[in-house]
């Protein structure tokens, strides 16, 4: 038996036949020149093939039991098919080099390929890969030029390849796959999201994955040690099937904590709330026991709504609206009762674009580090009053929270707070229903907000720890990129020690503090935040009964204990 080292990109474990894809042909792509009379054509021909392709996405998300992460990735992945400045670029292209559409359309995919990988930021470089992708498909269609069906794929395989499209694994979702084994990729990769959606165990970073297995070979893939075990003997299997069988067993009996409250084996209580992206995600939250939701991230429900606007002939200069906006907030608000509900304000920018002219995106060497999040709003205001608008608005009917992203500095939230009394003079001349108590407080997640944080709490309503960010901006680790992943860490001293300086002048300014980031959500970190005084845990909807049952183990004297010997 031979182990293949990788990186974990989804967690669990399978044991299948290896199925390894081929790789993709090379196309051929012509070069010749058209007359005048020839460009309406070839640009119907682009319009008909990329229409094509849009449609046949569609089918595949309406063809499945999509969640509402997939939903917003799909959406998201679309909405570069109706992208209306690239569209215009591979037009205009046309019309000036009169060249055919096959090649022009190729050259300016590349381009813009390109223009992504060279940002200087993993996350735009694998959305490289989603651009090549999608217009190679329409390439495909023009060029009548047929790849590998992935249908063929059998239930219960391994798929082992170089590399992935987001779309073949948005079709695996249809089969029973047991695992995937693959070269490129990265831990944020949309392969790696949709394969955690799946429940498929991932392990990337693995070395000429396809000449290391044979095609049918029996493979274990190993997503919690980020291992591939090939042709393993008969006691390994026995042994891997007894905790895939176990892993079974323990999420069955978590199904006991769904409806009880949080608390430690000496009744310390918690609260526990979910994290969404999307209104409809409110419900898994519920089913899942959540005390109210602890963030709702809204540049995704910003990526739908313009979606919808393209599919439906909107004008795509106009982000989304104030009533639509309402309409979504309403609904999470009315959804969760008197629970709280914590709506964060449009975290877009960095790692995360929204396609408005709204919202400017700019061609930024660390983006990153640039203008994304608050940093976004205030320099749009248009586009941030709007948002604060549609929450005040909805505030009457429900619990409302609002967080401000990535704060580093008190003149930025008390330029916010400016801004808000102003929406809410104007919704009161307007003659409509808020509620001017709505809480306004901010995101902990840099090295800066946290060492200000005694005076940024005589401004804020409340503390939310982003631990991903405050680790990766404290340490100087992209947590994305696998060439460094293995030395992030969210255990860091000079991390813990941020944490537990934010949590002591919370506290002195008798302000609430939670946590919202990957730590809150996972056993051994949610320990450790329990420990330091962190009473409010916000995390994926189906971690919740997770950390029911592991805060339950504990009395709050040992926690404290626990983390104590983590921050000295």
């Amino acid at each position: 038996m031979n182990i293949l080292l990788g990186i974990s990109a989804a967690g669990g474990m399978g044991i299948g036949k290896a199925f390894i894809l081929p790789e993709t042909q090379e196309r051929i792509i012509p070069k010749h020149a058209i007359s005048d009379g020839d460009v309406p054509g070839e640009i119907e021909r682009f319009k008909t093939a990329t229409q094509t392709v849009h449609s046949q996405i569609e089918n595949h998300l309406k063809g499945q039991n999509s969640t509402d992460l997939q939903n917003v990735i799909l959406e998201t992945y679309l909405l570069m098919l109706t992208d209306p400045v690239f569209i215009q670029e591979v037009e205009e292209a046309v019309k000036v080099n009169k060249l055919n559409i096959e090649f022009t359309l190729n050259e300016k995919t590349q381009e813009y390929a390109q223009r992504l990988r060279s940002a200087g930021n993993d996350y735009l470089a694998e959305r490289a890969q989603d651009i090549e992708d999608v217009f190679g498909r329409v390439l495909d269609l023009l060029l009548d030029y047929h790849q590998f069906n992935i249908d063929q794929v059998p239930d219960g395989a391994v798929i082992v390849a170089r590399a992935m499209k987001t779309s073949d694994t948005v079709i695996l979702s249809k089969r029973k796959i047991a695992g995937l084994a693959l070269t490129e990729g990265g831990v944020s990769s949309h392969v790696a999201i949709l394969a955690k959606s799946y429940g498929v165990p991932a392990v990337v970073g693995i070395t000429d994955v396809t000449e290391q297995i044979q095609d049918g070979e029996e493979v274990i893939v190993d997503g919690e040690r980020g291992e591939i075990l090939l042709s393993p003997d008969s006691a390994t299997i026995t042994e891997y099937l007894a905790k895939i069988a176990s892993d079974e067993k323990y999420r069955a009996a978590l199904r006991v904590f769904k409806n009880k409250p949080a608390q430690t084996d000496d009744g310390t209580q918690f609260k526990l709330y979910a994290n969404i992206g999307t209104p409809e995600e409110v419900q898994l939250a519920m089913e899942e026991g959540a005390d109210g939701i602890g963030l709702f991230r809204t540049e995704f429900l910003f990526m739908n709504e313009l979606k919808k606007l393209n599919d439906e002939g909107g004008t795509f200069s106009s982000a989304i609206s104030e009533e639509a906006q309402f309409e979504a907030y309403k609904y999470v608000l009315q959804s969760m009762g008197d629970k709280p509900v914590c709506i964060r304000t449009l975290d877009a920018g960095g790692d995360k674009l929204v396609a408005s002219k709204d919202l400017p995106v700019l061609n930024e060497r660390n983006p990153l580090m640039g203008l994304r999040a608050i940093r976004l709003s205030l320099y749009s205001p248009k586009v941030f009053r709007t948002q604060l608008r549609a929450l005040y608005r909805a505030s009457v009917y429900g619990n409302l929270k609002i967080m401000l992203p990535l704060i580093t500095d008190v003149s930025q939230v008390e330029t916010v707070l400016g801004i808000a009394k102003g929406v809410q003079l104007s919704l009161k001349a307007d003659g409509i229903a808020y509620n001017p108590n709505v809480p306004i407080g901010i995101m902990v997640e840099t090295a800066a907000a946290a060492i200000c944080s005694d005076c940024l709490a005589g401004h804020s309503a409340f503390f939310s720890l982003g631990t991903n960010d405050l680790t990766q901006y404290t340490i100087g680790i992209d947590r994305e990129n696998p060439a460094v992943a293995p030395n992030y860490n969210e255990f860091h001293l000079a991390v813990l020690r941020l944490i537990q300086q934010t949590i002591v002048n919370a506290r002195k300014a008798g302000i609430p503090v939670s946590a919202c980031g990957e730590m809150a959500g996972r056993k051994e970190s949610a320990i450790i935040l329990a420990g330091m005084g962190v009473h409010e845990l916000s995390m994926s909807p189906k971690q919740i009964p997770i950390i029911k049952e592991t805060l339950s183990r504990f009395t709050m004297k040992e926690l404290e204990n626990i983390s104590s010997r983590s921050v000295y």
